[in-house]
């Protein structure tokens, strides 16, 4: 665990100074917010129908800018090589690369979208729900964001692949978000969302360590 906590400390610290992932992700979900009652024209009602909706959207497209650099940089100098061949689970480690880019990624969007949601009309009342079906289905985007990326380790140019790949693996993260973020009501859509994002937690590491341990033999 204390491997895990400083694999952990380290990936905040290079994201938080290099600041490319996360405001790369931040800048394309404001963009698309922004662009969007532009696109649509004023239909006030139209955009209240769809804002729910067009939140996940921008969240899931955000997510998977940033996720084939979840393994890539340490692939790159060698240092994934060397947790590969250490003591440490591998699948531990994964799920640490996960949860970093969580947390600098789906985590400040996910707080950040139904502020922002006012902007295409999202109804005040629908912003609590929607916060709380972000935070969970965020975290299921990053864990199948590192299954992709570690099946594409070392593809020259892998991000169009990766998105290829687990584009439908979020197909349910999105259905059954923007049900529960319909309001408080929708219980049972939050209940297979949080249940969605367990499965993710204990499927998505260790397939991800498989695919990693597969590509440096």
């Amino acid at each position: 665990m204390s491997a895990a906590f400083a694999l952990l400390k380290r990936d905040l610290r290079l994201a938080f100074r290099q600041a490319g992932g996360t405001g790369t992700a931040l800048g394309f979900f404001l963009t698309f917010v922004v662009l969007l009652p532009l696109g649509l024209g004023p239909d006030q009602a139209l955009l209240q129908r769809i804002a729910p909706g067009a939140l996940w959207i921008a969240l899931l497209l955000s997510v998977l800018l940033s996720a084939d650099r979840i393994f890539q940089s340490d692939y790159d100098d060698g240092s994934l090589e060397i947790m590969a061949m250490g003591p440490q689970d591998l699948g531990l480690m994964a799920l640490t690369k996960a949860f970093s880019h969580w947390l600098t990624a789906g985590l400040p969007l996910a707080i950040a979208a139904p502020i922002l949601g006012l902007l295409i009309n999202l109804e005040p009342e629908r912003m609590l729900p929607q916060a709380i079906a972000m935070l969970i289905g965020s975290m299921a985007l990053s864990l199948l964001a590192s299954l992709g990326a570690a099946v594409t380790l070392g593809i020259r140019r892998g991000g169009p692949l990766v998105s290829l790949l687990i584009l439908p693996l979020y197909v349910p993260v999105l259905i059954f978000g923007v049900a529960a973020s319909g309001g408080m009501t929708q219980k049972p859509a939050l209940l297979i969302l949080a249940a969605i994002s367990l499965a993710s937690l204990v499927l998505c590491p260790w397939g991800a360590a498989a695919a990693i341990r597969a590509h440096l033999r």
